[in-house]
C-alpha cells in the first residue's frame, strides 16, 4: 500500500473519530430533576400558579433537608457524590422555579402568596447550601445552586413588590391566575 492509498483510508477514520468523540456529550442523558409523580403533579397544579410555585417550594425543601442530613452524617465518598446531585438538583429546579415565576409574573397572576413562601424559605436553602464544608467533589454544583439562589432572591423580591403595587392599584384583578385581555 502507498501512502497515497493510506491518506483517503486515514482521513476518513478521523473524521468518524472526530464525529463520534463530539456526540459523546449529547448521549448524557438528560438530567431529571423531579420524579415521574412530581411531574405528575405539576402538571396537575398546571393553570395554578400558587399550587404550582407551592409544589416547586416543596420539592426544594425536600432536596435541601436532603442536603442536611447528608452532611450531618459526615463527608465519606458516596455521600459527597449524592450532594452533588442534590446540590445541582436544587440549581435546576431553582431555575425551573424562576422561570415558572417570570411567566406568571408577565401575565399578571397574583402569585403574592406564593411569592412569599419562596422569599421566606430562599435563605433557608442558601444557609444550607452555603453551610456545606468544603469538598472539591461538589465546589461547582454549589457554585451553581447558590448562584442560582441568590438570583432567584433577587427576581422574588422584585417580582412582590411589583405584584403588590401592581394589585394596589387593579383591585379588581386581586386573586386571579390570568390577565385576560380587554
Amino acid at each position: 500500500m502507498t501512502s497515497a492509498t493510506k491518506v483517503p483510508w486515514m482521513r476518513a477514520f478521523g473524521v468518524a473519530l472526530i464525529c463520534s468523540a463530539a456526540a459523546l456529550p449529547a448521549q448524557k442523558s438528560a438530567r431529571a430533576t423531579l420524579t415521574p409523580q412530581q411531574v405528575e403533579e405539576i402538571r396537575e397544579a398546571g393553570i395554578y400558579p400558587d399550587a404550582r410555585i407551592d409544589l416547586y417550594v416543596k420539592y426544594l425543601n425536600e432536596h435541601v433537608d436532603t442536603i442536611r442530613t447528608l452532611a450531618k452524617a459526615g463527608l465519606a465518598p458516596s455521600r459527597v457524590r449524592k450532594i452533588d446531585d442534590e446540590l445541582q438538583t436544587v440549581a435546576a429546579l431553582t431555575d425551573e422555579l424562576g422561570s415558572n415565576l417570570d411567566q406568571y409574573s408577565e401575565r399578571k397572576a397574583d402569585i403574592r402568596k406564593a411569592l412569599k413562601k419562596v422569599n421566606e424559605d430562599l435563605p433557608k436553602w442558601q444557609a444550607a447550601v452555603k453551610g456545606l464544608p468544603a469538598n472539591s467533589t461538589f465546589e461547582v454544583s454549589r457554585a451553581d445552586a447558590l448562584e442560582s439562589c441568590q438570583d432567584l432572591t433577587k427576581d422574588a423580591a422584585d417580582m412582590l413588590a411589583e405584584q403588590t403595587e401592581y394589585f394596589k392599584e387593579h383591585k379588581d384583578q386581586r386573586g386571579q391566575e390570568r390577565a385576560e385581555p380587554q
